[in-house]
């Protein structure tokens, strides 16, 4: 298992998820150049989180990145910070500055399913008996 984690990231977990749903199970080069042309502030320090996990693959089981996808993306919650904004008649309302944990895993594509659909699941595949007709 080849992992790299990202701890503390000082966005919202609601905000990087959006970035990280769209680079699981894609191959690994296809999902660095995704991240140079999306317009969102996560691609960043994901863009660096994947470059570390590449070179991790690289330095530690000397597999080049051209045979790996991206097995599993994880994102959750870290620190919340507490703040306070003032409000009307002395009384103050609370401010959650959310953070972000972020754990990536690379596997070979040797490893990768055949098809997986949408959130995982494998496939049906449809045979003469399961089709109406």
């Amino acid at each position: 298992m080849i992992t790299a984690s990202l701890h503390n990231y000082r966005q919202s977990p609601r905000k990087v998820r959006g970035t990280a749903n769209l680079m699981r199970g894609k191959s690994v080069v296809e999902a660095a150049s995704m991240l140079k042309f999306l317009p969102k502030k996560a691609t960043g320090p994901l863009g660096a989180l994947l470059a570390s996990a590449i070179a991790n693959a690289k330095n530690n089981f000397n597999i080049e990145s051209a045979g790996l996808f991206i097995k599993e993306i994880r994102v959750d919650g870290g620190v919340t910070l507490k703040r306070s904004m003032p409000r009307a008649r002395g009384s103050a309302s609370r401010i959650n500055k959310r953070s972000s944990n972020v754990m990536i895993t690379l596997a070979p594509i040797a490893e990768k399913p055949a098809k997986l659909r949408r959130w995982g699941r494998p496939a049906i595949v449809k045979t003469e008996k399961t089709q109406k007709k």
